[in-house]
């Protein structure tokens, strides 16, 4: 009995810090953070905001299939073929970054969100055919190979197991912006002013938003498709910002300060003067991958944080090294590598000051993991990868309801644990660390009990199939009679 009654105490809501009235409240919190961003959804000559909401409750209480006809009849009324919605998505010119730039300013107002990470990075989504905005023959991380796809640069923020997605935009390849593609760049609402940019040009913009924003990030976390471009670092260092840049192992690093300079012309020198910086105290670099294979590494075992999985330390080691941009500019860095438990390593540089300690970097180096978390969250629960529209709105429009989707979690996540904590004897009591925290997919299933969608009678289903039938009839009408036309033009 005594079990029994343990076994029913672990399971009480309560003690998790999930009582009735929060779970019942939760269907109002999402309508009223969708009033707090209404604004962003309005344009000068027309309200339709409210379609906003509809959208973000299918992103949020759907589980597939999320495009805009099915949100318009799950949500809406079966009736509805989502053409209203499309046009809000597709068409409308509302802001969609007016609502990255809420989301940031409300993360700027939280005490408990101050010096977080920014995480820079990618996401790509293969596509079936070329005709979509930014749709090229690219890398594609996610398959880890080049395919036909799309690619958004992301940016996110995490602090105190919070994370968010705050800022992203498309990235156009160069091919873009070809005179092949005018035709396509003003079809899918490319705006005219965009002009071709790189990915870390593009992560460099956004990052420079969020700072003339007052978001309050302390370091900037990045991979190295990133970290690689000595010029990207050197521009995160003029800007005052500590970054933690992964790099691959080819990188090429200075175990001793290089002095750059341009070499003074020996005397009876035949043809022109040297004019090109060299480093003229003759230290030579090496590949950071060959360092570790050839020096003998003094590792250390550094705790970084616990977690559900038990504590999560680092093999790790750092030390100075000095970097070389394009230009002949002298980056002074730390070289962090974690070695993996296979025996591989991962590289990373950081421009932190010689006096950071390694538990630092290390911590530094583990929050590069919710960047991860943050795709994760906006794919698997919010449809970010489901979008099948062509338009560049299309796709800034759908990536900033995401961002919204994710931001009304973690705050909520946020304000039950302060409004609502959790029992502290459960940890004694399941013998734990740390408690699994609340999960978007939890939340979701919460809101979806909530805020039920609209289940069709089988009359609605009937009439929605007949519907469906009729649409094609009339399609393979159409399709016939223009193929009796093609063969008899009289």
């Amino acid at each position: 009995m005594k079990q029994g009654k343990e076994q029913g105490d672990i399971f009480d809501p309560g003690r998790w810090g999930l009582p009735p009235e929060a779970v019942a409240d939760l269907g109002h919190r999402l309508r009223r953070v969708w009033q707090r961003f209404r604004d962003c959804f309005r344009t000068k000559t027309r309200d339709t905001s409210t379609y906003a909401l509809v959208y973000l409750r299918g992103l949020l209480t759907m589980e597939n299939k999320r495009n805009f006809a099915n949100i318009a009849r799950r949500v809406i009324d079966p009736d509805d073929d989502g053409q209203n919605l499309q046009h809000f998505m597709s068409d409308s010119p509302w802001s969609a970054q007016a609502v990255f730039d809420q989301i940031q300013a409300e993360i700027r107002e939280r005490g408990e969100l101050q010096g977080g990470m920014l995480t820079l990075d990618e996401s790509g989504t293969k596509c079936a055919g070329p005709q979509k905005a930014g749709a090229a023959r690219q890398y594609i991380g996610r398959l880890g190979k080049v395919d036909l796809g799309q690619v958004g640069v992301a940016l996110g923020y995490y602090q105190a197991g919070i994370w968010a997605l705050v800022d992203a935009e498309l990235y156009l390849p160069e091919v873009w912006f070809s005179e092949k593609y005018a035709t396509l760049r003003r079809r899918w609402h490319i705006p005219e002013a965009r002009d071709f940019m790189t990915k870390p040009e593009i992560g460099l913009a956004l990052i420079r938003r969020a700072k003339a924003n007052g978001l309050p990030f302390a370091v900037v976390g990045c991979d190295s498709v990133y970290g690689r471009d000595s010029a990207f670092r050197a521009a995160l260092q003029d800007e005052g910002l500590i970054y933690m840049a992964d790099v691959p192992e080819d990188t090429r690093v200075y175990l001793e300060e290089p002095v750059v300079g341009i070499p003074e012309t020996p005397p009876g020198k035949k043809g022109r003067p040297f004019s090109r910086w060299q480093v003229v105290n003759g230290v030579e670099p090496v590949e950071v991958g060959t360092w570790v294979s050839c020096e003998h590494i003094s590792w250390q075992h550094v705790p970084v944080r616990h977690t559900e999985r038990g504590l999560l330390s680092y093999r790790c080691t750092a030390r100075r090294v000095w970097t070389l941009t394009e230009e002949g500019r002298v980056l002074a860095e730390w070289l962090f590598v974690c070695q993996e438990e296979d025996g591989s390593c991962r590289f990373s540089l950081c421009n932190a000051s010689e006096e950071t300690a390694l538990a630092q970097l290390a911590l530094w180096r583990a929050q590069r993991y919710f960047a991860e978390r943050i795709f994760q969250d906006a794919k698997s629960e919010a449809g970010w990868d489901e979008l099948v529209a062509r338009k560049y709105r299309a796709w800034m429009h759908h990536t900033a309801l995401d961002a919204l989707a994710l931001w009304f979690v973690a705050e909520t996540k946020l304000d039950w644990a302060q409004a609502y904590p959790r029992d502290p004897a459960l940890q004694e009591q399941l013998q734990l660390e740390v408690l699994p925290a609340l999960s978007m997919a939890n939340v979701r299933e919460l809101l979806k009990a909530v805020l039920p969608l609209h289940q069709l009678s089988p009359e609605e289903a009937s009439r929605l199939v007949v519907k469906h039938l009729v649409n094609r009839s009339r399609s393979t009408r159409s399709r016939l009679k223009a193929q009796r036309q093609a063969r008899d033009p009289t």
